[in-house]
């Protein structure tokens, strides 16, 4: 337990950066109409997977790490989708 309470610090620290980044990333692909469904999910998925390996490698969990680079790729993948289907309704 007091492993854990040591890294809450760096812990914190990591989400906080990955939140902040991801805020950049929005701010670095602003589409003039509004999101689909897949856009946004995925976002949100590739957040919370980049949240989850960052928790992982602070942590030392490997399987946490593993999962969230997995979660990441799918909420990228999904977005990707989006981003496509989005281009075709755009006639792009």
């Amino acid at each position: 337990m007091k492993s854990i309470q040591n890294k809450r610090p760096i812990l914190s620290a990591g989400i906080l950066s990955v939140v902040c980044s991801f805020g950049t990333f929005a701010a670095d692909h602003e589409h003039n109409s509004p999101m689909n469904q897949d856009q946004v999910k995925g976002r949100v998925e590739e957040t919370k997977g980049k949240v989850k390996e960052v928790t992982g490698k602070i942590l030392d969990d490997k399987g946490m790490e593993v999962e969230g680079n997995i979660q990441k790729n799918l909420g990228k993948a999904q977005k990707g989708y989006g981003d496509i289907k989005q281009d075709i309704k755009e006639g792009k």
